[in-house]
């Protein structure tokens, strides 16, 4: 799939940090400039590997951030917490 860049080039990039699970509640949080572009590789499996493996293809919950540190923080932090602090019901 082309990279589609859809933010005008005088906008601020957009980070996001985003939360997938399977049907079977296996979860995978990741960061990303592009969540359109990211969630259909997931869903289509164009990369072997963790999301592929447990087929980890539906978008539960993403936040923008407009730094990519920032951005790169709140994942480790949402990397760190324990599983019943990333309910999804």
């Amino acid at each position: 799939m082309p990279v589609v860049n859809r933010q005008p080039p005088n906008m601020p990039k957009i980070y996001y940090v985003y939360i997938l699970a399977s049907q079977r509640r296996v979860l995978y949080i990741g960061m990303t400039s592009n969540i359109e572009q990211r969630v259909f590789q997931n869903k289509t499996h164009a990369f072997a590997g963790f999301t592929a493996k447990y087929n980890v293809t539906n978008l539960v919950y993403f936040e923008r951030h407009g730094s990519v540190l920032t951005a790169i923080r709140r994942e480790k932090e949402m990397k760190a917490w324990r599983r019943e602090e990333k309910k999804l019901s």
